[in-house]
């Protein structure tokens, strides 16, 4: 009888790729950091939402009393509100704004690259600056110049108007945002070969016909990555309310972040991590849903 055929020597661990030790020392500290800075806070606050802590000394378990004063409180109610509508109109205004931008800027047309220059300065410009710049702008420069014209609605500060005082908060949060999101736009617009358009242009498609049938579906992944990132960073929206309104008039501004920033300051540390574990929570949800929804559009 033949024998039966000895199996290699070489083992499957020689088979397997090394792992270059400069990659550990990469990846260990900053896990290392991320834990101790993000991860670990987290877990403390989160445990701390179900007690009456005001941040320092002792402290005793209450269950979900917190939790319950969070949903039962008017004012918070009302942060959410305009929080999650801040976050939707404004990332509407900054993508659709940056995607128009960014069709416009790949176009053949002279010093665009100068152009794409002067369109990403406010993206380097700290927020609170740039609000501290508007609100100036907005209660005296704008309403000056309303009533130079004789345009009523415009005279008064819309600052120090409940129902209008948003939209001042939304047009500095773009200005601000649409750069970002013009770079990534701009990445996108360019990774299209030219080829297709040529393609198109001998088929009778106009300018406008191009946009809807070839650039918006072959750059459904940015503009994915460009609405998750805008929503997410809207939903924290802290300083450029604090720069125009400081969350008036009254509460008609005040959002989550700023919600939950106040009370740490005012002995409501508990019941604040509470307030935050539900943000955190509805965060998660709401980035789930817009992965779910746009399920195989990323393109990259």
């Amino acid at each position: 009888m033949a024998t039966a055929t000895a199996p290699p020597t070489t083992s499957r661990r020689a088979h397997r790729r090394r792992v270059d030790p400069v990659f550990y020392a990469f990846l260990v500290p900053t896990l290392v950091l991320f834990t101790l800075a993000i991860t670990l806070p987290a877990v403390m606050g989160i445990v701390l939402s179900f007690t009456n802590s005001v941040g320092f000394g002792t402290f005793t378990f209450v269950g979900l009393t917190n939790y319950v004063a969070v949903f039962s409180d008017p004012a918070l109610l009302h942060a959410y509100l305009f929080t999650l509508f801040f976050a939707c109109i404004t990332t509407v205004v900054v993508n659709v704004i940056a995607f128009l931008l960014s069709i416009a800027l790949t176009a053949k047309i002279r010093a665009k690259v100068a152009l794409r220059s002067i369109f990403v300065l406010p993206m380097v410009i700290a927020g609170i600056v740039i609000a501290y710049v508007f609100s100036y702008l907005f209660a005296n420069s704008l309403p000056a110049l309303a009533q130079s014209v004789g345009f009523g609605p415009l005279e008064q500060s819309i600052l120090a108007n409940p129902h209008l005082a948003w939209i001042a908060i939304v047009t500095v949060a773009a200005w601000q945002a649409i750069p970002g999101a013009l770079l990534i736009y701009i990445a996108g617009v360019l990774s299209i070969p030219g080829d297709v358009y040529e393609a198109a242009s001998l088929d009778g498609a106009t300018g406008w016909r191009q946009v809807v049938s070839i650039t918006m579906p072959l750059t459904a992944g940015y503009i994915l990555i460009n609405v998750i990132i805008s929503f997410k960073g809207f939903m924290n929206v802290y300083d450029v309310i604090v720069g125009l309104t400081n969350g008036g008039p009254g509460t008609a501004t005040t959002s989550v972040a700023m919600s939950i920033f106040n009370g740490f300051g005012n002995g409501d540390y508990a019941y604040q991590m509470a307030n935050a574990t539900i943000f955190f929570l509805i965060g998660v949800v709401i980035a789930l849903l817009q992965m779910r929804l746009n399920r195989g559009k990323a393109a990259f």
